[in-house]
């Protein structure tokens, strides 16, 4: 294993390991149907191209080069190459509104944005021309976009010859010698609680400390053997988590990254790629885990009740460490070949470890993969840490708990129970906010994550709560709900509103309507909970559009509810100062809440199938 802690820079990182790794493949994706790789060494000369192609349009240290792109080789390209000339890449996601690309790309100030689809390039020429200093805009495959006035439009290709053809690849690769483990190599964007989002500053040390630390992961799951590791990634790599664990872990292993053709087809992707190490957000596994029940049910008595053993069994070794009796053992190794060979099948029959981040899993669902002997090391972290603080090792998963911290990462409860870190890891601060950044990391270099809880005695981190009101839904992405609500009650007929998703797949909202229209509805105060009115319902319905209209997909509303009383200081659901409790309304609130999700009664019925097989 390479010792990551000898290199000073991501791109020096890079190139070292495309030296050594020449003609082996490094990025994979589809074209034209079929799966082309690019090797190590086309890939570093790439990098070189495009970094003479910057240079020669101005781009030098500490300038800002946004880069919104879908996972593809040219998004890990475009990111070397920005970090290769000395300047700091500034990923945004493909989702963003118009509103969103204009406001990151006003805050970082960049030069220079690198955009792929013509779909994309439309939305972020738009936000080009709105913000006070114009970037210029390169477009991957989008020749036809035409720029607004004052925006100057490059092509990819032409930036690439040009950088082949008038390039000092000496010179670039002395100012990579040059680079230190504290220049700062990205600012990734992450709401914060009042909705701005803030520019998290990741120093190339502190993405190369997550590195070390999640090698040592891949070390110990190989059991000291280096092996080639093949990386399959659809996470967005705007994604802290999925630039740092989908991108630098592997090329600092030497691993291949093949790129998913999308959400949908990541099911087909696993089977033809037969990945070894997989990130993933819990999303996934909560929709896995639901296709694999909703299969089982549809199955005969006897290959249920395998499952069901094959469940309990499991359970039983997790808990006793993989101690099981004689005969429970001769047992479990017949369930291996029987269900847990098929489960294992259908990731690709190669998959060593999914890494589990982004958002908090539940034990249930990691329990239940364990069970069926797939490897879900789930693990802690935020953006601002770069992002990976802690995570479970290999043959000492706990499914309650995150695990213990990395490698020279320092954990430690503050007295209110809020955990803090220190290391490398820890960001250089927020862009531009001095007040978030002494907000955030104290005079001692530790980092106030917001999060609550406790570290138990074998040293694994357990999250009991949140101490910031940020969501961060099942599939990792951080929404500000004050943000939502307040859109929501600047509309006609709405009063007050709690939005609500942490842990969720998507948001849902608890709505109080105005008096006047439950008195216009109704003619009087409704006696119960909840308004099933239709025509107020519809009137709500309208109102919550108008606001889903100017909202990211993940920001979006998906279903609510219209109380019959308001959040008041009286029933203690508001602070003096007129701030919603948030976590007495979503006790008292629960049923409401959890009945937007699921059919709680089908839910309990399916549960007690499985649980009497």
């Amino acid at each position: 294993m390479e010792d990551i802690r000898a290199w000073t820079s991501l791109p020096g990182m890079f190139f070292d390991q495309a030296e050594r790794l020449g003609e082996k493949p490094f990025l994979v994706a589809r074209r034209q149907g079929e799966w082309r790789a690019r090797s190590w060494r086309a890939t570093a000369e790439q990098v070189l191209a495009l970094a003479a192609g910057l240079s020669a349009l101005g781009v030098g240290p500490g300038d800002r080069v946004a880069l919104i792109a879908e996972n593809r080789p040219e998004w890990a390209i475009a990111d070397l190459a920005i970090m290769t000339v000395g300047a700091i890449t500034v990923p945004a996601y493909t989702t963003n509104t118009v509103a969103d690309h204009a406001h990151i790309l006003a805050n970082s100030g960049a030069r220079l944005a690198i955009v792929s689809s013509t779909a994309l390039a439309m939305r972020v020429l738009a936000a080009a021309a709105e913000v006070p200093a114009r970037p210029d805009v390169i477009l991957i495959d989008s020749p036809f976009a035409e720029a607004p006035p004052g925006i100057t439009r490059h092509l990819w290709d032409e930036v690439l010859g040009r950088g082949r053809a008038e390039g000092d690849f000496a010179a670039l690769r002395a100012g990579v010698r040059a680079l230190t483990r504290r220049h700062t190599a990205c600012i990734i964007h992450t709401s914060g609680t009042g909705g701005v989002p803030k520019g998290v500053m990741q120093s190339h040390g502190s993405i190369l400390h997550n590195c070390a630390g999640a090698a040592r992961l891949v070390h110990d799951l190989n059991r000291g053997i280096d092996q080639d590791e093949v990386f399959l990634s659809f996470l967005p790599l705007s994604h802290a988590y999925e630039h740092t664990a989908g991108l630098y872990l592997p090329i600092a292993i030497g691993a291949s990254i093949h790129c998913a053709d999308s959400i949908e087809q990541l099911a087909a992707n696993m089977l033809e790629v037969r990945p070894t190490i997989m990130t993933a957000v819990p999303r996934l596994y909560e929709t896995m885990r639901s296709r694999i029940l909703k299969g089982l049910a549809k199955s005969g008595q006897a290959k249920r009740s395998l499952f069901s053993a094959a469940l309990r069994l499991g359970g039983r070794r997790l808990d006793q460490r993989g101690r099981l009796g004689p005969l429970d053992a001769i047992a479990d190794r017949v369930l291996d070949r029987l269900v847990r060979r098929k489960v294992h099948e259908r990731f690709g029959g190669r998959l060593k470890a999914f890494v589990s981040g982004g958002a908090p899993l539940s034990p249930e669902v990691g329990r239940f993969f364990l069970s069926l002997g797939v490897r879900i090391l789930q693990g802690y972290g935020q953006t601002e840490a770069a992002p990976v603080i802690s995570v479970n090792r290999p043959g000492q998963e706990r499914p309650d708990t995150v695990g213990p911290a990395l490698d020279d990462v320092e954990l430690r409860i503050a007295d209110d129970g809020e955990i803090l870190v220190r290391g490398e890891l820890v960001m250089q601060g927020y862009w531009q906010d001095p007040v978030s950044t002494a907000t955030a990391i104290d005079a001692e270099g530790w980092l106030h994550t917001g999060d609550i809880g406790v570290i138990e005695a074998d040293g694994c981190l357990r999250i009991t709560d949140r101490k910031k009101d940020i969501i961060v839904n099942s599939g990792g992405d951080n929404v500000s709900p004050q943000r939502i609500e307040t859109l929501l009650t600047l509309q006609p007929g709405i009063a007050q509103a709690m939005v609500h998703g942490d842990r969720r797949p998507h948001l849902v909202a608890l709505i109080v309507p105005e008096p006047d229209r439950v008195a216009h509805a109704l003619g009087s105060r409704p006696g119960g909970v909840v308004i099933e009115h239709p025509s107020l319902k519809a009137e709500i319905a309208m109102a919550v559009e108008q606001v889903n209209a100017r909202l990211a997909p993940v920001e979006r509303i998906r279903r609510f509810a219209v109380l019959a009383e308001p959040f008041s200081v009286e029933n203690g659901l508001l602070t003096p100062t007129m701030k919603i409790r948030r976590h007495l309304i979503r006790e008292s609130h629960a049923e409401i809440l959890d009945g937007m999700y699921e059919d709680r009664a089908t839910a309990r019925a399916a549960r007690s199938r499985v649980d009497a097989m």
